[in-house]
């Protein structure tokens, strides 16, 4: 019998089977290998194309100007008064410094483009707010370090080629001249760009920033958590433990899966409905964005939070209602605090997953431009994802940089929570 079957598995037929199937496992297991290699090349892909082009936005070209407050420019009067020190002519004591330097420039076109080597509006504003704050520098001389056209910078970093003939390129021969100059001279240099993430965003790239955006994500995302976390965990509690079984329940839980799919768009279009339409809230504000975005991460914090609790054994809630526990009790002082952990951590991967939504923030009007950093919730402001959108539409080749950038801001910021959320499940997690 044995050596029957024997040779039924060993004949030539059965081995032609098996060589088969052995060939299909490892085709197979080529294919997963070969899907996981492509992946992890676009993945590198990506990274190499953001970072490779952001890299440069962390640091900018400025120059050092000697700046002389002439009273008859700025206060004529002498009265100090605020309103005429807001109103005064700065660009004239910008211009007057830079013809100083460059005394033997006369010629009408040639001082357009010896101003235009630094900051136009970057430039006075600096000495604006400084002269504001401190009217009683008025009269005296200061030495500045202001910031260069987004031009200059754009030269100075390679991303233009001064090979090229100058009709096609935004920067004279005179200018490159003078760049040149002031860049051996040690006048021009480059430094951290702490601007790009103090300042609010501008027409003007050399000054953009992601300031402004940054405070208005954390605001949105503070409302968006102070709704979708206590409503999601206690209806994610009310389903596992204490609701009926019928068939409204039965509604409610597969449409709450439903909502999990939903593309976001339609959760801003139901915030542009209800909340700002009806309700009358104001748009642009982070008080809607959050209030949307809460209703966006319902659905994934109700379904972690119940997979969660339904990993914790039975025998936990058993033993405390076997000792005279009551169900309210056994829930909240056995069965919670041992899906603490999984629950947290499904709300912090929610709240990531909100900071980089844009669609919906975009139907409730988050797109305005925006020069102050907001200074509560119901004032209009914008968030880091919409942010890179707006940049991204801009057509001159400092916002490509300037967006990469952002990007890479919003990725880390990401990358961090998520970190942070398996680092925190990792070191609460009980296992059973």
């Amino acid at each position: 019998m044995m050596s029957s079957e024997t040779s039924i598995h060993a004949s030539e037929f059965a081995l032609k089977r098996l060589k088969k199937r052995h060939a299909r496992e490892r085709r197979f297991k080529l294919m997963g290998l070969s899907a996981i290699a492509v992946a992890v090349l676009a993945l590198i892909w990506l990274l190499y194309s953001v970072v490779g082009t952001g890299y440069k936005a962390f640091y900018q070209y400025d120059m050092t100007i000697d700046v002389e407050l002439t009273e008859s420019v700025l206060d004529p009067t002498g009265a100090r008064d605020p309103e005429a020190l807001r109103r005064a002519n700065y660009r004239k004591i910008v211009q007057d410094s830079l013809y100083k330097r460059f005394p033997s420039v006369t010629d009408r076109k040639a001082k357009r483009e010896l101003f235009d080597v630094v900051s136009t509006s970057g430039a006075p504003n600096q000495i604006r707010q400084m002269v504001f704050q401190n009217p009683d520098l008025v009269g005296s001389s200061l030495i500045l370090r202001v910031p260069t056209s987004d031009d200059v910078d754009q030269l100075l970093k390679g991303n233009i080629d001064r090979n090229v003939d100058e009709s096609r390129r935004k920067i004279s021969n005179q200018q490159i001249m003078w760049i040149d100059e002031l860049v051996e001279s040690g006048e021009i240099r480059s430094a951290f760009n702490t601007g790009f993430f103090t300042n609010t965003d501008s027409r003007d790239a050399e000054l953009a920033g992601i300031g402004g955006a940054f405070i208005g994500s954390l605001m949105t995302l503070f409302v968006t958590a102070l709704l979708a976390i206590p409503v999601g965990i206690g209806a994610a509690i009310w389903l596992d433990e204490f609701a009926p079984k019928n068939r409204f329940v039965d509604f409610i839980e597969i449409n709450i899966n439903n909502l999990a799919a939903v593309p976001s768009i339609i959760f801003g279009v139901l915030g542009l409905a209800i909340f700002i339409n009806f309700v009358g809230m104001p748009r642009s504000a982070p008080i809607v964005g959050g209030l949307v975005l809460g209703l966006r991460a319902l659905p994934t914090i109700i379904i972690a939070t119940r997979a969660t609790l339904m990993a914790v054994p039975q025998s936990i809630r058993d033993g405390a209602l076997s000792v005279g526990a009551s169900h309210v009790q056994a829930v909240f002082h056995h069965k919670l605090p041992q899906a603490g952990p999984g629950i947290l951590t499904g709300s912090i991967i929610a709240m990531a997953q909100a900071l980089g939504e844009t669609a919906p923030l975009l139907m409730i009007g988050m797109v305005a431009f925006l020069t102050e950093t907001p200074k509560g919730i119901t004032e209009p402001a914008t968030v880091l994802p919409v942010q890179i959108y707006l940049w991204s539409g801009n057509a001159e080749r400092a916002w490509v940089e300037k967006t990469s950038a952002a990007i890479m801001v919003l990725l880390l910021v990401l990358i961090l929570m998520n970190g942070f959320a398996i680092w925190l499940r990792n070191r609460l997690e009980k296992r059973w």
